[in-house]
């Protein structure tokens, strides 16, 4: 296998609100920004709860394919306008022809990201996209592409990076209190029903445990080692042809390596172990919103800092995607479009090795 280019720095960036002593990311920071939901799932649900506690965000729009769905979703949470499919012009077109809509979330399943995410950028829509951005890495380089020569923002919504809690690890990471780090462990695996009409368990949908929650160990691996010299990934297929365990190898010039699990059939610890020459720190579960981590040092000597997310944890990613926005940015310094596309190209290394394929590739 080709190496890939090693990065030379662990990713941390750190917001502006997290720098600050006001970590409150629900306080307004600008002007109103209009929000376009694209989905009425679960995870658009659950977001779109967080987004109503931010007061300069305006639940303009929403859409799904079946009109009463998107009114009825409208109607709980509080939008201005529903959008069903109409007369062969599918709700989210509908939606994406509205001039009060300044910025739009996809919620879809992950095979339609890069069709409906692309579809905004081109009706002049800023983006924010539930991850994987794509299916793959040459669908990501599209629509990053896109939105320069459009000047326009797009975010991969991996909400985990503007975590206090997750922020604060890179940072201890980063300072050197670890030593070198040499070793990391990441996991996230929980048993999901095997339902032929699931998305989690549908090729065409773009399922399976790599690319449903592979980024969360990854972005683990990413924070405290950058990118890998190298990957090896092995995995189980289903019938169906997507992976219910994938487990990955990255490894690092300087000898350092991840071991990365994912599965949807067995429930794992759904931590993450960041260990280094002076001490190792570890974060409970789950990985993707941890609320506590503790930090041992090589004399055994321990403390453990806790924290209390607001909201549901996504109103931290919601607040940079507004904050942006008002400040005019094209992408966010936090999670830069080239990071999503290191985490794409690792995800199309790792699929290739492991046999696991879309109608997409």
């Amino acid at each position: 296998m080709p190496a890939l280019t090693p990065a030379t720095e662990p990713l941390l960036v750190r917001t502006p609100l997290l720098d600050s002593l006001n970590q409150d990311p629900v306080p307004a920071s600008g002007d109103a920004v209009r929000w376009g939901v694209i989905s009425t799932g679960r995870i658009a649900s659950t977001v779109v709860s967080d987004l109503a506690l931010l007061p300069d965000a305006v639940l303009q729009s929403v859409s799904s394919r079946n009109q009463e769905n998107a009114e009825a979703f409208a109607a709980e949470h509080g939008f201005q306008s529903a959008y069903g499919d109409d007369d062969g012009l599918p709700g989210y077109q509908r939606l994406l022809q509205d001039p009060a809509v300044d910025v739009v979330y996809v919620a879809t399943p992950h095979a339609s990201h890069y069709s409906v995410a692309k579809a905004a950028l081109e009706a002049g829509k800023h983006v924010l996209c539930e991850k994987p951005l794509t299916i793959n890495a040459r669908e990501a380089e599209v629509l990053v592409r896109l939105a320069r020569e459009k000047s326009l923002f797009l975010m991969e919504a991996v909400w985990t990076r503007f975590l206090p809690s997750v922020q604060r690890a890179a940072e201890i990471i980063a300072s050197g209190e670890l030593g070198e780090i040499r070793w990391v462990q990441a996991d996230l695996g929980f048993p999901a029903p095997l339902h032929p009409e699931s998305r989690l368990w549908k090729r065409k949908d773009g399922g399976g445990a790599l690319m449903d929650v592979g980024v969360y160990p990854l972005t683990w691996a990413l924070i405290s080692l950058g990118r890998p010299e190298s990957l090896t990934a092995t995995a189980h297929l289903t019938d169906g042809g997507v992976d219910s365990e994938t487990a990955l190898t990255l490894s690092y010039s300087s000898g350092a390596q991840v071991q990365a699990m994912t599965s949807l059939t067995s429930a794992t610890p759904q931590t993450a172990t960041v260990c280094g020459t002076k001490g190792m720190l570890r974060c409970n579960a789950p990985l993707f919103n941890p609320t506590e981590l503790t930090v041992t040092s090589s004399s055994g000597e321990q403390r453990v800092e806790k924290f209390t997310p607001a909201g549901r944890g996504y109103t931290y990613q919601l607040r940079e995607v507004i904050r942006c926005l008002q400040q005019g940015l094209l992408e966010s310094p936090t999670m830069p479009l080239a990071d999503t596309l290191t985490t794409m190209s690792l995800l199309d290394e790792a699929r290739s090795q492991a046999g696991i394929s879309y109608p997409a590739d």
